[in-house]
């Protein structure tokens, strides 16, 4: 009876509200450039860090090296996002 009840609900695919679709699509492309923009000064950022940290401060220099993993890693999901939503949300 549960199988059944659920196989009835209708599963439409997303829609974009009329004269919306332009600007979300205009506001999500800031957004990715923004966030890639970010990544490349957020690497600048670890390797000035790792070079000042060179001599005498090593731990400016491993605060740097341990931040670019982690920038690594948000350049990844902002590459990534629109078809890992797309895959999960179908």
């Amino acid at each position: 009876m549960k199988s059944r009840l659920l196989a009835a609900v209708p599963n439409p695919a997303p829609q974009a509200p009329p004269g919306l679709g332009d600007a979300a699509d205009t506001l999500l492309g800031w957004m990715k450039w923004g966030g890639l923009v970010a990544g490349v000064a957020g690497l600048i950022i670890c390797a000035i860090m790792m070079m000042v940290g060179r001599r005498n401060r090593s731990s400016t220099a491993a605060d740097g090296a341990a931040g670019i993993p982690w920038v690594l890693a948000g350049l990844t999901v902002i590459a990534f996002s629109a078809g890992l939503v797309g895959a999960v949300a179908g």
